[in-house]
């Protein structure tokens, strides 16, 4: 009786696999009553469909047409629901709404010998975030810019010069967004350690943390579709065992520069002479402040993270915003010619105090309201985050944006999408045109189109680095302007971009002419 049932089951077995099979693809299309919902056909079946579309590197487009095509809501995956209405901002990243990120996030964890590091942005456990978040937010408070100001002046001033005798002087070509990174990697490193990188003192990939950084992010982008995979090929737990006994390095040179720069700081600090040599507040320094308040909490290895953590996002995001709002300003010559116009003015008023080496502080760029504009509008056009931000509904289920969604659901919205809203930026939201943030006699739009700003996120994990970040970019920007006239190398380019889950540029080549700044003070 058994060998008789045994053979037919044999028998039958290429049925049975393509009705599991079958099977399995239904119950994905059906799942959780998602099937009412539009979007690519093959989306609703299985996950392969969004890690394919994310491979191809660019679905920040695909994102965009798909809502234009289908409306607020579109089903990219078997689980997983894109919302393109402003008002879903406040339904999933409002506070105490219960969600939390999906497995998306860990597969961007840095390791440090085999040991994953959970930091602000990449952990999901809402506590631990919070504890995290209130043991290191005064480090990142805008009382804190003061202090970290002149690290970022002395980083900005040797960019300066280095693009003149580099580039201007030699009348080289300059591929600016890695440039860009250079500097912002320099200026992250400065603030962190009080210690410079050296990508811009010696023009190159310091031990190769740019490549290794967007290796992570090449890989990242698509693995988190399929989050399962990462088990497969980097946090493999035979993996892991190889790098514990030291036989397989699994570390990445950010978290080893950070390792040995925290190290170096806690070496220093076991004498009185040489504790005075870190008196001056850096974000490492403010982070084992927080260790002595919170010993049981901040441990070494949350300190190490927190610093590991400040180069994965304080460099990437902003080195990609300053390349959107210096490539937008060539691509429309007319809005650089009024920028242009505001600095001038503003250094002939006495508005910006007329230095030799061109920098421009922080309270100065806050009152340049054509500057503000042209960096907005940059942010709408080109935010560094290329893929929605994931969260999962709780178990009591949620409505968004007018839609009851089940619990267990993925849910997020992409400030690609959101940021090209017409009702909210107008029919032009394909066009960069920074006179969209100057209508002073229409507050309430105004107010409107800056609540549906998502560049930085929203909520409890909008990223904790924004005001730095900002600092960077508005000195930066009337800075450079002030010493250089920048133009294309070939003005028939237009970049490249690489969307690994940060929207990188690529072919953004340009040459420079030193301007010479009259009249000014040293």
């Amino acid at each position: 009786m058994l060998e008789t049932l045994i053979s037919s089951l044999l028998s039958l077995r290429y049925y049975i696999l393509l009705s599991l099979i079958l099977i399995h693809y239904l119950s994905n299309y059906y799942k959780l009553g998602l099937h009412r919902y539009p979007g690519p056909l093959w989306a609703k079946f299985t996950n392969l469909w969004r890690f394919i579309d994310v491979s191809g590197r660019r679905p920040e487009v695909t994102h965009i047409a798909l809502h234009r095509k289908y409306g607020d809501v579109v089903r990219l995956g078997p689980n997983v629901l894109s919302f393109a209405d402003p008002k879903a901002i406040k339904g999933i990243y409002g506070l105490n709404k219960g969600f939390v990120k999906s497995e998306f996030y860990p597969v961007q964890m840095a390791l440090s010998k085999g040991q994953p590091l959970p930091s602000l942005f990449s952990a999901r456990d809402e506590t631990f975030h919070a504890n995290l978040r209130r043991s290191v937010n005064s480090a990142f408070s805008m009382s804190a810019l003061v202090q970290y100001e002149p690290m970022v002046d002395s980083t900005t001033a040797l960019f300066l010069d280095q693009t003149d005798r580099l580039f201007a002087s030699q009348d080289r070509i300059c591929d600016f967004s890695r440039w860009l990174q250079f500097y912002a990697f320099d200026v992250i490193g400065s603030i962190t350690y009080s210690r410079r990188h050296g990508f811009v003192d010696r023009n190159e990939d310091v031990e190769g943390i740019v490549e290794s950084l967007g290796a992570i992010f090449d890989y990242s982008g698509p693995i988190g579709q399929m989050p399962w995979l990462d088990y497969v090929f980097w946090k493999n737990p035979f993996l892991h065992l190889l790098a514990k006994l030291g036989i397989r390095e699994n570390s990445t040179p950010v978290a080893r520069f950070a390792v040995a720069r925290m190290q170096e700081r806690l070496l220093s600090t076991t004498t009185t002479a040489q504790d005075s040599k870190h008196s001056q507040t850096d974000l490492l320094s403010m982070f084992l402040q927080a260790q002595k308040a919170r010993p049981e909490f901040m441990t070494d290895k949350r300190v190490l993270t927190m610093a590991t953590s400040m180069a994965f996002a304080g460099s990437e995001t902003t080195a990609i915003s300053l390349a959107a709002v210096f490539y937008h300003l060539l691509k429309n010559p007319t809005c650089l010619r009024k920028l242009l116009h505001e600095l001038d003015t503003a250094v002939e008023n006495g508005t910006i105090a007329n230095r030799a080496n061109g920098l421009v502080s922080w309270k100065e760029s806050q009152t340049l309201t054509y500057l503000d504009a042209c960096i907005k509008e940059a942010f709408r056009m080109h935010p560094s985050a290329g893929l929605p931000l994931e969260r999962i509904v709780p178990p009591a289920g949620a409505e968004i944006a007018g839609y009851n969604i089940p619990a267990g659901t993925i849910v997020g919205c992409s400030a690609w999408v959101i940021h090209r809203r017409p009702e909210i930026f107008g029919a032009d939201v394909d066009v960069y045109r920074p006179e969209r943030w100057l209508l002073r006699q229409q507050q309430a739009r105004l107010k409107e189109m800056n609540a549906c700003m998502f560049h930085f996120g929203a909520g409890a994990r909008t990223c904790i680095g924004k005001n730095i970040s900002l600092m960077e970019v508005y000195k930066l920007v009337p800075s450079f302007l002030r010493r250089f006239e920048v133009h294309f190398a070939d003005p028939s380019d237009t970049w490249k971009l690489h969307n690994a889950w940060f929207v990188r540029q690529l072919n953004f080549r340009v040459k420079f002419r030193a301007k010479k700044i009259e009249g000014a003070t040293s």
